[in-house]
Order: structure tokens, then sequence, then C-alpha cells
């Protein structure tokens, strides 16, 4: 029977001290001579001005995804000791991204080329023609370079969030990506949003359109009041349909352009520096799997994978503040019985709690709750049976969802 992995397994690491991802960390390390052990990510160290690296010790020096100015000088750093892994060339996406993506990256190319020149679309095209979910060996090698980028990224960029307000405060949430804007159900995971996010929680969700949309564009207007997130979704609702690529882009982009984010809404604790973005939008989780579907513009950072496997196990590790699910169908089903597992054996140490919304769906159309309880139930670390929850009710699953942390 499986049993959790030791905590130092399974909790991200403070590498920051080893890992430069800036030109001017760089600079400043590279000003005492030595480089030596450090690893040096997504660098353009062929531009003005172009760092002399002959007199600096390298030894154990990994340079990962970084342009030179020519290919004399990798080979120079490599005969000195230090290990140089190059961007591949010819793809569209960077083998070592130093940051997360934002909306502003993945819709970039959308003014001038529509849907379809949207660099968020370039990158799925490519994903697409080069094997898809099975790519050949040089484009495998290039999307596991790329994803490991983004776990490193996402995990700096949560850093500072979780030690100022821990990791109760991130919670999930799931649903149907086929809701359309405007509906019934689209409202109520907004304000799910709206409300989270006021309260001083991290929303994340996995970045798709229909509730996933609705939950990001509910934190991202958390600053505003209740009126302008509904005018905001009547805005949206011109364009309900995520099947039709270029109204719902544009849509969605001159929503954020009305409702930029407004005055900072003040915290119940403090926000660090660097993670305003996590009271603008949350955290999306996408990946290039379901690229057929337009990207989440409301989310403040984006974590987008080629791998749907690690986007999946990411999001429900970090939700340890509890997990809403909306109605939905397979892939949210298998989302409720992959956090499970987790929260049966402890992987991931203490959840949440677990809260269905439309009692009449999960019990009823998909009796998920005959389930749940039971497996939660017997598991060895008590009865955990308590930590499902049934609502109609937005308000009551924001009161389930913030009575601790």
């Amino acid at each position: 029977m499986p049993t959790p992995p030791p905590a130092d397994v399974i909790e991200p690491h403070d590498t920051s001290v080893h890992e430069i991802e800036t030109r001017a960390d760089f600079d400043r390390r590279l000003a005492t001579g030595s480089l030596a052990g450090v690893t040096v990510q997504g660098l353009r160290l062929d531009l003005d001005p172009v760092p002399d690296l002959t007199g600096t010790e390298v030894a154990g020096t990994l340079f990962v995804g970084c342009r030179f100015a020519d290919r004399e000088v990798g080979a120079d750093l490599v005969r000195r000791g230090a290990n140089v892994v190059p961007p591949f060339s010819g793809l569209p996406y960077p083998t070592q991204p130093s940051h997360l993506y934002t909306p502003d990256d993945l819709a970039a190319g959308f003014a001038e080329g529509g849907f379809a020149g949207m660099y968020d679309t370039r990158v799925y095209e490519h994903f697409r023609a080069h094997g898809g979910a099975l790519p050949d060996v040089r484009e495998a090698l290039g999307q596991r370079l790329h994803d490991h980028g983004v776990d490193n990224a996402l995990a700096d960029a949560t850093r500072a969030w979780l030690a100022a307000h821990g990791p109760q405060s991130v919670v999930g949430v799931m649903g149907g990506h086929a809701v359309p804007r405007g509906s019934a159900a689209y409202r109520m995971a907004a304000v799910l949003g709206w409300e989270l996010a006021r309260a001083d929680r991290l929303v994340v969700t996995g970045g798709g359109p229909g509730v996933m949309e609705a939950a990001n564009l509910g934190a991202f207007l958390a600053s505003r009041p209740a009126e302008e997130l509904t005018a905001a979704i009547d805005l949206l609702a011109t364009a309900p349909d995520f099947t039709d690529h270029d109204r719902y882009t544009a849509a969605a982009l001159a929503v954020r352009q009305r409702y930029a984010p407004g005055p900072t809404l003040p915290a119940q604790r403090p926000t660090p520096a660097g993670t305003e973005w996590a009271r603008s939008g949350g955290l999306a989780i996408p990946t290039w799997l379901y690229g057929h579907e337009p990207a989440n513009l409301f989310a403040g950072r984006i974590a987008k994978y080629f791998s749907n496997a690690i986007r999946e196990d990411t999001i429900l590790r970090l939700a340890r503040g509890g997990i809403v699910f909306a109605p939905g169908r397979a892939g949210t089903v298998q989302e409720v019985f992959q956090a499970a597992t987790k929260t049966y054996y402890g992987t991931d140490g203490a959840s949440g709690a677990y809260v269905f919304l439309d009692r009449a769906y999960w019990t009823t159309e998909l009796p998920i709750e005959a389930l749940l309880r039971p497996l939660l139930a017997a598991s060895h670390f008590g009865d955990l049976s308590a930590t499902v929850h049934l609502t109609d009710d937005v308000r009551e699953a924001v009161r389930v969802l913030t009575a601790t942390a």
C-alpha cells in the first residue's frame, strides 16, 4: 500500500541562491569574478553590453537556454569546465523560460493576425505538427526543458505569497470548459473567484474557458465593485462560445482593457512585493494539449505546460486550501479522484475542503458524494469525510474555504 513520500521529496526547494534568471543578477555575480556552481537560465548574453566571460571562473556552471555572441563563446566555456545546453533552434517557445507567462505574452500577435497569429496559437500549431502528445526526440527534449523552466518559474512566483499567507491560502477551482459566458454557472464561478480573492485567497484554475475563465475573471476584478463584475460578464456574453475563437478572444481583450485592475484592494494580510498579480487574476495552469481552446486571459500569471500530467498534478499540489468543483464531465471527475488520492494518502500534506457546487448535479446526475465520503472515511489519517461539502450557495462555499488559514 502506498505511503506518503518524505516531506523533503514533495516540498519545493529554494534554489534561488544558485540560479540566475535576470541580466541584472548575472552582471552582479559576474562582477565577483566567479560563476562557479551556479545555473544561468535563458539569458540573452548576445545583446549589448555583451559580457566578457574569458576571465571568469565557470567550473561547474550550467548555462541552459542562453544565447551567446557566437559559438566559440560556448565552446570556450565548456573547455573551462562549464556545462552548456544551448536553446534549440526553430522552436517558437523558449527552452528555458525564466518567468511565468502573462496574458499579454499569450495574446501577442492577436492585433495583427487574429487568433491564428497569437503566440499561444503558434506554439500549439507547432506542437501539433511535431507529434502532439507523442513528439519526436528533439521536440520532446525542447518541451521537457520548457516545462522544467515553468516549474522553476512557478516556484519562484509563488514563494513569497506562500511565505506570507501559507499553503492553506491557495484554492483550486475546477469545472466544465464548455460552460458559456453569461450563463448562470459562469456567473456563479465568477462571483466565487471574486469573493475568494477579496478574502486573500490565491485562486488557481486549469486555465481553460468556461468555469476556469470565470473564476480567474472574478479574481481579476476583485478590487472592483460587484456591479462592474456583472457588467464585464455581460460584455463577455456577446461572445459566449469558445469555439468562435476570434470573437471570444477579442471580447476578453476588450474587457481586460476596459477593466484594468483598479485601486489595490485592502488586504487582510500584507501582500508581499511582486505578488500583486495573485490578487489581480490569480493563477492559471493550462496545457497545450488542449491548445484548440482559446487562452484564459484573466489570470495574473499563467504556468502553461506541454505535459498535461505535470499540469494536473501541479494544480492539485498547490491547492492545499481546498478545491471547488463546479459541474463538469469526465475531466472534472478525473480531477475529483486524483485530488482524493492525494488527500487519502496525505501525499502533499493536509488538504482543505472539497466543495461541490450544485448539490443536485453531484448527488443525482453524477453521484460523487456516495463514492467520495466512504473513501475519505477510510483514510489512514482518520475519517476525512467531513472535508466534503455540497452547496448551491457561492457564499456558503466561500465561508467553508475561508474558515481557516
